[in-house]
């Protein structure tokens, strides 16, 4: 009512304050100014944090509330700057209330400073507050790709650290892996937390990752339970050489290998087995493989049977092979040689493998040659067979191998030197000693002389005193006999002749051949006789047994009448005198003996009678 207006505020800054009057019905409008000078108030920050302490990666509200200090008031405006560890410096506005916040989660232990950087109304400001960031909680989360897996797979094992709320952030370090078949590795983490290993080596049980913690977060263990199977294996067979030929040295090897997706090299043992006997367990090498190396093959399919392990199944592999006939040679010996007709001889031959093959042949060998020899006989366990003859003759033979299922066939030759054998002829003559005439038998047996042997054959030819001169044949038993009364004091000598075998020899015998008995035997023709009359006297001398044959010599008539004549046997052993001067009385004849027969006598009595006589007259003359 008395034309003023007053206004109260709190807004007015330095300058120039204008009032103008807006006029009424009555007035005109006007204006009026006047100079205003107003400084700036004084501030006040106040810090909070919240929460503190907290932990490391957790979200901290840092506010800072700026207001006016009497007799200021208002709203300051402007910004606030934030400054603190862990890198804290960011500046914010002041809202409407004088309020500036920030939110961070890169706080470490240490102070936080708030600055009110002031405005035109306003002076700066500044706050502190102490702030704890205690390490934060982790956990690891493991994943194992694949899982299951077969032993020596290649297998991924991840670890993620992350912060446990009210923790964040991205937690360092290091990861330690360690498991079941010797894991045990330290690994960086990635700028993301994470760490991955790749292993072929895992086995059944439990991975553990620990994380060995940082500055900002504590350490923590994480686990994860694999399974891993055994691996499919497969085994591969090779024999070299192949074809290969009976007891040639084969090496028959073996590997094994894992199939995908194992790997790793199998442990544990092959069985061979084989035609020929081949059954040998082996251990196998550090890269998977066994060899062995054998002699006895044979034709038909190697198995090789891998036994298995923890880590791998058990598998088969077979290959074919072909073990054709080796090649043989026969070697011969022959002792003795040269040697003797029927000498005991020893053949011997050996069937020995020619490289590459080996072992002992079996079967039988065959001995052929001259004389129709043709001998099969078995080998024995060293690959020899002997034959043991005294039938050999010069010549070539051969000793024919006949082969077996491993052995091809195959003849040695070898010459062969018999010569003649010597011999030795007996002599036996009986009886011994015998007499003339009697019947003398006179035997020869030729024997081989040692090293020979066998009956000799041929003939032999007998001789001896009385002209005995025969040749005759062995028997088969190598005897010859003659029987003879011929046969005088003296030596017999017997020849063998020889023959292809044996060669000639001789023997003696000496003899004593005495004189035989003889009888005398007198007739007289005619007997009675009369005087005068021409008598025939006969003596007629024969051998006495044993004694045999026609005695020779003379024999000495005696008899009455003055007979007294001495007369030569005829051939027939007869002597005969003829006389007519006999008388009665005894004739007696003597066989005065020869080398061969003693003398005898023989009488015969005669009677001589008295001839007739007749008287014949005669006159003469007459008339």
């Amino acid at each position: 009512p008395d034309g003023t207006a007053c206004i109260t505020t709190t807004v007015l800054e330095t300058g120039t304050v204008t009032v103008t009057y807006n006029g009424d019905s009555c007035f005109l409008p006007s204006t009026g100014t006047a100079p205003v000078t107003v400084n700036q108030a004084a501030s006040t920050t106040t810090l909070s944090v919240n929460p503190n302490p907290s932990v490391c990666g957790q979200t901290v509200t840092l506010c800072a509330e700026v207001t006016a200090v009497a007799p200021g008031s208002g709203t300051p405006t402007g910004t606030v700057t934030f400054t603190g560890p862990g890198g804290l410096n960011e500046t914010v506005p002041l809202d409407a209330s004088g309020m500036a916040c920030v939110t961070t989660t890169t706080l470490e232990t240490g102070t936080v400073t708030a600055v009110y950087n002031g405005d035109g109304c306003f002076t700066s400001s500044t706050d502190i507050a102490n702030v704890a960031v205690n390490p934060a909680s982790t956990a690891v989360s493991v994943s194992v790709d694949p899982n299951p897996s077969v032993c020596g797979q290649s297998v991924t094992v991840c670890a993620e650290v992350t912060a446990v709320a009210p923790g964040s952030g991205t937690p360092t370090g290091t990861v330690t892996f360690t498991g079941p078949g010797g894991l045990n590795v330290t690994l960086p983490l990635d700028p993301d937390g994470t760490a991955c290993i790749t292993t072929t080596t895992l086995e059944t049980g439990t991975v553990t990752v620990t994380y060995s913690g940082d500055t900002c977060f504590l350490p923590s263990t994480g686990t994860a339970d694999v399974t891993v199977s055994q691996a499919s294996s497969t085994v591969s067979v090779s024999t070299d050489p192949n074809p290969s030929v009976c007891g040639q040295p084969v090496t028959v090897c073996a590997t094994v290998t894992a199939m995908a997706p194992g790997s790793g090299t199998p442990t544990g043992t092959l069985t061979f087995t084989g035609p020929g006997g081949l059954n040998v367990t082996l251990p196998l090498d550090p890269d998977g493989t066994a060899c062995i190396t054998t002699t006895t093959l044979e034709t038909g399919t190697v198995t090789v049977t891998y036994s298995g392990d923890t880590c791998f199944l058990p598998s088969t592999g077979s290959l074919d092979v072909t073990v054709n006939q080796a090649s043989s040679t026969v070697s011969v010996s022959v002792d003795p040689n040269p040697s003797v007709c029927g000498q005991p001889v020893t053949v011997c031959a050996t069937v020995t493998a020619v490289a590459p093959g080996s072992g002992t042949p079996t079967g039988t060998l065959t001995f052929t040659g001259p004389g129709g020899l043709n001998v099969t006989l078995p080998l024995d366990a060293g690959g020899t067979a002997c034959l043991n003859t005294s039938s050999l003759t010069s010549g070539t033979y051969s000793a024919t191998y006949n082969g077996d299922s491993c052995f091809a066939d195959s003849t040695g030759t070898f010459d062969v030197t018999v010569n003649q054998a010597a011999s030795a002829t007996t002599v036996s003559v009986d009886p011994n000693p015998s007499v003339c005439g009697e019947s003398v038998t006179v035997c020869a047996e030729v024997t081989a002389v040692a090293p020979g042997s066998g009956t000799p054959t041929g003939t032999v030819t007998i001789t001896g005193p009385g002209g005995l001169n025969t040749t005759v044949p062995l028997d088969p038993d190598g005897t010859a006999c003659i029987t003879t009364t011929v046969l005088e004091t003296g030596t017999v000598t017997v020849t063998y002749n020889g023959d292809s075998c044996f060669l000639p020899s001789t023997g003696t015998f000496d003899v004593t051949v005495n004189q035989a008995a003889s009888t005398t035997t007198v007739s007289v023709n005619p007997n009675p006789s009369v005087c005068g009359q021409t008598v025939t006297v006969c003596a007629t001398i024969t051998a006495v047994a044993p004694g045999s044959g026609t005695p020779t010599g003379t024999v000495t008539f005696t008899g009455p009448g003055g007979l007294n004549t001495t007369v030569p046997l005829n051939p027939d052993g007869t002597a005969c005198v003829t006389t007519s001067s006999l008388e009665t009385g005894t004739v007696t004849a003597v066989y005065n003996g020869n080398s061969c027969f003693s003398s005898s006598t023989g009488t015969a009595p005669v009677t001589v009678n008295q001839a007739a006589s007749t008287t014949t007259v005669s006159v003469n003359p007459n008339p």
